[in-house]
């Protein structure tokens, strides 16, 4: 997907747990923004991009998955668990290059990309789920 649509949707997100969100819901989706900020400032040149380990965008997501980690910990939802277990899916594609130099950039690309749609559809989830809980009680 194009990256303009996942930062909307992501800014999108991180209004809606802002706004209905529990603290873990808020705490996840700013991870989410900080991250993609981050992980955008610090790419390599495009003509060299993905070409071989993308040693900040690792930092980055091993930070991530710190966080994702943490609140999962403390938190008495199940949803976080499913968001650590895909950032650490995630950091596989870093592995997979480190592993294998010849991994074709794209490849590579997509392997760090693609699980961040879930991640951020489920922090949406769990913002719908407790706003709805609340409103419950």
């Amino acid at each position: 997907m194009a990256p303009n649509l996942f930062r909307l949707l992501l800014l999108a997100i991180v209004v809606y747990a802002l706004m209905r969100g529990g603290r873990d819901e808020k705490a996840a989706a700013l991870m989410c923004l900080v991250a993609a900020v981050a992980t955008t400032l610090s790419l390599s040149p495009l003509t060299s991009r993905f070409a071989s380990v993308e040693a900040a965008v690792l930092l980055i997501d091993l930070v991530l998955l710190g966080g994702f980690i943490a609140l999962s910990l403390r938190s008495d939802r199940f949803w976080p668990l499913w968001v650590a277990g895909l950032q650490l899916t995630t950091l596989f594609g870093h592995a997979f290059k480190l592993i294998d130099a010849d991994l074709v950039s794209r490849a590579y690309a997509a392997s760090l990309n693609f699980w961040a749609y879930p991640i951020i559809a489920i922090v949406a989830v769990g913002t719908w789920r407790h706003h709805r809980r609340m409103q419950g009680a």
